[in-house]
């Protein structure tokens, strides 16, 4: 007997077709289930690059009679299989045979069904080999048109094979063989040369099977390195069509040729794309900054994110004698935010409202003699009227630095009496009306948290960051105002300190720019706010010290999380105000 090579293993870049043994098999039986030895006769042949390497054929006692129709339809008799060994002795040449290789049957499960089955009644380990269905795989080749029937004996006259199927174990896995080769010579056309390609052909279905023009466009990833990194579809003139991120470039980019990719509309990317570039990154976080770049620059039509690249919103004063909250799209000094949608920053205004005593309407006031009539709001209390000359700058401008020290988190007043609100209108049996503003509160106490933890990290003019890359190496990171400036790695055995002072010395200068984040875009500084405090990353270097608001919203945020939960529990009770920041 042949001997095989060891088990396969799949790598990124997959496995040559002509590297990998096939053991073809075919097994006849008497009809009866995988519950019982029905098996009859075995035939098996190993082939690896177009060459035959080895065979087995042997019938095989079932003990038990064969039945009429199945002897009419295989010639095999109950008088041939007198004397023949039991499955518990030929199972372990078929097992050996099969070991290393690839296992090809025509309808495997069939096949499969019954080894498996004889393996657990006779105490043998089943060796899970990668499975390969030349019935399925002819589908998957072959059109309905071409080849209405993807029975043996139909694809084999098909193709011209020299053996005939017949019934018998052997003569069959000979004309599977050549089935065999005939479909990986057509596969082969469409730019499929792997197995783990084969594989997913026959795994995918009809409506999610790589097109030709995929298959036809795999040479783009000829030259993509096995990196860390960006890449970059593009089309004709240049045109960037998409851009993405990976941690292994060359096998991203090729899994677009070769694995059936699902979403339309990067089908018809890949089919337009002429060539694929790259930017390779020392790692994941530098990648991840750049592809936002990357989108933002170019805004490929292909990525969703590139329809509104960076768009973020933001609340803040008006720049009058009077200012009122309004949301905004540029941020400015004074700013709330970001926030990801324009609702978000909405709930958050109205919110704010609650919290401050700005004013409500959206008329612009003069400094000088206003002339405005009062309305409903005031007459409930809940303005002063400056439209009508009923309150003087002075005395609303506490209003406004109320306002700017809850986003700056210098007073967290104006969140306690929310909170205080919530409690009381909880005790007077007001559920609902407590519910809604505890919500309020929520989302307002959610917004300072965030966009202060933010802030202070584009405040600061240099941070340097270390994250274990888990080879017992490190990861390094150099941020300035808020956006990254340099990025490499210190691999096991390299002292990381020299590396971080080489990556200051030629990290990017950043001038800080207006508003809350320094001109940084929110996605940048939410990436490397997450980069630094998750993952185990250490902070190295910063300057200024690295601190946040004593006041952010942070404690108000968790206390109407649990008041939330307390009010589901008992229906009216909320929680304990949390302890005071010193």
């Amino acid at each position: 007997m042949t001997t095989c090579s060891p088990q396969l293993t799949f790598d990124e870049l997959g496995t040559p077709l002509r590297d990998v043994t096939f053991c073809v098999l075919d097994l006849e039986t008497t009809g009866g289930s995988h519950r019982t030895d029905a098996i009859t006769e075995v035939g098996a042949v190993a082939v690896r690059g177009g060459q035959r390497i080895g065979e087995l054929s042997t019938l095989v006692d079932p003990g038990a009679p064969v039945p009429a129709d199945v002897t009419r339809l295989t010639g095999i008799t109950n008088a041939m299989l007198a004397g023949a060994p039991p499955l518990g002795a030929v199972l372990p040449s078929v097992l050996d045979l099969m070991r290393g290789s690839v296992l090809v049957a025509h309808n495997a499960p069939f096949d499969t069904g019954f080894l498996r089955a004889a393996c657990a009644r006779h105490d043998r380990p089943w060796p899970a080999p990668p499975v390969l269905c030349t019935a399925r795989l002819a589908r998957a080749v072959l059109t309905r048109d071409e080849c209405p029937s993807v029975r043996l004996g139909a694809l084999a006259g098909h193709f011209g094979c020299t053996t005939t199927p017949d019934h018998r174990a052997l003569t069959d896995a000979r004309a599977t063989v050549e089935v065999l080769h005939h479909l990986l010579e057509r596969i082969g056309n469409l730019g499929v040369q792997s197995l783990e390609e084969t594989l997913q052909l026959v795994k995918d279905r009809a409506p999610h099977r790589p097109t030709t023009a995929q298959r036809r466009r795999r040479h783009l990833a000829d030259d993509v390195p096995s990196a860390p990194g960006v890449y970059l579809f593009r089309g004709g003139g240049e045109e960037v069509l998409y851009v993405g991120t990976s941690g292994d470039l060359r096998r991203r980019v090729r899994s677009y040729f070769t694995a059936g990719e699902r979403r339309r509309r990067i089908r018809d990317m890949v089919a337009q794309a002429e060539r694929v570039d790259t930017v390779v990154c020392a790692h994941a976080l530098e990648a991840s900054v750049r592809e936002l770049r990357l989108i933002a620059a170019h805004r490929p039509r292909y990525n969703r994110r590139s329809r509104n690249p960076g768009r973020s919103w933001w609340v803040a004063p008006t720049s009058e004698a009077f200012p009122r909250l309004s949301v905004v799209s540029a941020p400015r000094e004074g700013a709330l935010g970001p926030f990801p949608g324009r609702a978000a920053a909405t709930e958050v205004l109205d919110a704010a409202l609650d919290a401050v005593p700005l004013r409500r309407c959206t008329i612009r006031i003069p400094l000088r003699n206003p002339s405005g009539t009062p309305c409903a709001l005031h007459e409930l209390g809940h303005c002063a009227a400056p439209c009508a000359g009923l309150q003087p700058p002075a005395d609303y401008a506490p209003a406004v630095g109320a306002w700017h020290d809850l986003v700056a988190g210098r007073d967290d007043a104006p969140l306690r009496a929310l909170a205080a609100a919530v409690e009381v209108r909880s005790a007077d049996g007001r559920y609902e009306s407590a519910a809604r503003l505890r919500d309020r509160l929520a989302a307002l106490a959610s917004g300072i948290d965030h966009g202060g933890t933010l802030a202070a990290l584009a405040a600061l003019k240099e941070v340097v960051g270390a994250r274990p890359d888990g080879h017992g190496g490190w990861e390094l990171a150099v941020l300035r105002h808020g956006r990254l400036a340099a990025a490499g790695n210190a691999p096991r055995g390299v002292r990381p300190m020299p590396v971080v002072e080489s990556l200051r010395a030629g990290a990017q200068t950043v001038l800080p720019g207006d508003g809350p984040l320094r001109g940084a875009p929110p996605e940048e500084v939410r990436l490397l706010y997450r980069w630094l405090t998750s993952g185990g990353t250490r902070l190295v270097y910063s300057t200024p010290n690295w601190s946040e608001p004593a006041r952010g919203g942070g404690p108000w945020r968790a206390w109407a999380e649990r008041a939330r939960a307390a009010a589901h529990r008992t229906g009216d009770r909320a929680p304990d105000e949390p302890a005071r920041s010193a």
